[in-house]
């Protein structure tokens, strides 16, 4: 395993473990209201953190179960907080919640039952176009056809969605350059690459990217500072170390990239004294680029971080534990 940097900044466990603790501490503070939007979510990148940093014990067990199963609506999916509606973007991330802490049994003791959960996932696939949407209302994109095969497969259901159609549906959003798009025809963007990617490697179907041409376009990313950038000519975001290395992962292209000059950009962007990480260095920290920048480093191996899954962004002890009950199941 590599050597942790001798020289530089180090990664500030306690600080990071403490900051994400204080997250939902803060409701006196109107920022902590504006983004209720994201409370579900914002509780798995905390959850997710944690996971990584082998501080899972951090939060509390039952109030994370009490809160998740408070976001369920009466169609079965989850909202970001109690009395939104239900999105897949929130479904996933309640799933993933309740399996990194082994309550999936708890939705159908006090929820509305697995069952429930992942036929408002199946409902919302387009089974001409074999994509789904997010929510009622329509819109669909490739980040919502990876979240019900992420979802479906952790409760052991993807028998109920159409996943060949699915499938063929992420190879059409394959672009010339070797990047994937949102849709068919649109522009490649790293984000849209683990999308695609992650969803070929839920369905067991990684044999249909382009290896060589797709990882060619990822290690491209990397800039002159180490960092990485979702698109040509963008400035790199630490999230990326996510996006960019997770996808490189999935096609066994890590090593095109420089790790070491990507770990200490990655460094560069935490707070050591009060937690969190930055999109890069000097800006304010935010949870969501917290989670990605501890995934990444585990990526590449940093010592001291629990392994993850480069198709789930979830510790891999998880998926291999979730996934061997699902089947057990069927």
């Amino acid at each position: 395993m590599p050597d942790e940097p001798s020289q530089g900044p180090q990664l500030a466990v306690d600080a990071h473990v403490k900051y994400i603790q204080s997250l939902n501490s803060r409701q006196d503070e109107y920022e902590y209201w504006l983004t209720e939007h994201l409370r579900l979510n914002g509780l798995y990148w905390g959850l997710a953190s944690l996971f990584f940093m082998n501080r899972s014990d951090a939060l509390p067990r039952e109030e994370t179960i009490t809160f998740v199963l408070s976001c369920q609506c009466e169609n079965g999916g989850f909202a970001a907080a109690p009395g939104h509606d239900a999105h897949m973007l929130y479904t996933v991330s309640a799933v993933q919640i309740l399996a990194m802490i082994d309550a999936l049994d708890e939705l159908d003791a006090r929820g509305k039952g697995r069952k429930a959960v992942s036929q408002f996932i199946a409902n919302l696939q387009n089974r001409t176009s074999g994509t789904f949407a997010g929510d009622e209302w329509g819109e669909e994109d490739t980040r919502f056809l990876y979240g019900a095969l992420n979802a479906l497969s952790l409760l052991g259901r993807l028998d109920l969605v159409d996943v060949d159609r699915a499938v063929e549906y992420v190879t059409a959003c394959a672009n010339f350059d070797g990047g994937y798009g949102v849709r068919p025809g649109a522009e490649s963007h790293a984000g849209q690459v683990f999308t695609c990617l992650a969803a070929l490697e839920v369905a067991g179907r990684m044999e249909l990217a382009d290896a060589d041409k797709v990882g060619r376009w990822l290690s491209e990313r990397q800039v002159p500072n180490g960092g990485l950038n979702g698109r040509p000519e963008k400035k790199e975001d630490v999230c990326y170390s996510w996006w960019v290395l997770s996808s490189l992962a999935l096609v066994n292209r890590l090593h095109w990239i420089d790790r070491d000059s990507l770990i200490a950009f990655i460094l560069s962007c935490q707070d050591p004294e009060n937690g969190g990480f930055a999109d890069r260095p000097g800006n304010m920290v935010d949870v969501w680029h917290t989670v990605y920048s501890l995934a990444g480093l585990s990526l590449l191996d940093y010592p001291g971080l629990e392994p993850v899954h480069a198709g789930y962004c979830m510790p891999k002890t998880t998926i291999a534990k979730v996934v061997r009950q699902a089947d057990k199941s069927l």
